[in-house]
């Protein structure tokens, strides 16, 4: 069973096996979550995310998938980098968005990872409704087998967090501090 804790706070400074970044499908760094686990794990991480790039995704890593890297500098071992879809009024992306938890709880596991850290991934600059966001991201960890026993969401605002304790308490959780 895997545990589900919120906390505010900053994903970079995560002491975790795995930091789930909200990449964009260049994964050569961006804004946001993004840019500040780029900036935050040094160079080490664009080398990698360059030879990814040149190699398995030369046309960039599809939304709803998942592959990872070194920490570099980052308290983790690994960065596993996910594309979140951009929110549309007019087509739904929730499978896509699921499957970002999926796969890089799929990725954690052949790492071997046993705690990860994950952003609410495309409730930025990509605009998904929060409280949507949250719904379809806990379900999909929730309704994931895995290794990993521990999961941290990381949110940087009260909306975020609050949304995220609301849905955590409606799948049988505690609330803030986790099922």
């Amino acid at each position: 069973m895997t545990n589900i804790t919120l906390v505010p706070g900053d994903i970079t400074r995560q002491a975790v096996d795995a930091v789930v970044n909200a990449a964009n499908s260049s994964l050569l760094g961006g804004g946001g979550v993004d840019g500040a686990i780029h900036r935050a794990g040094g160079p080490e991480i664009l080398r990698e995310c360059r030879a990814l790039r040149s190699s398995r995704y030369s046309e960039g890593l599809p939304a709803g998938q998942a592959v990872a890297t070194g920490a570099g500098l980052l308290p983790a071992h690994w960065v596993i980098h996910t594309v979140g879809p951009v929110w549309s009024c007019s087509e739904d992306r929730s499978e896509l968005l699921g499957s970002c938890y999926v796969e890089s709880l799929r990725v954690a596991d052949a790492l071997g990872a046993r705690t990860a850290a994950f952003p609410a991934i495309s409730t930025g600059a990509y605009r998904w409704p929060v409280a949507e966001a949250a719904r379809i991201a806990l379900r999909a960890v929730h309704g994931t087998e895995t290794g990993v026993a521990e999961v941290r969401f990381v949110l940087i605002d009260n909306t975020a967090r609050d949304a995220f304790a609301e849905t955590l308490q409606q799948l049988g959780g505690s609330g803030p501090n986790g099922v």
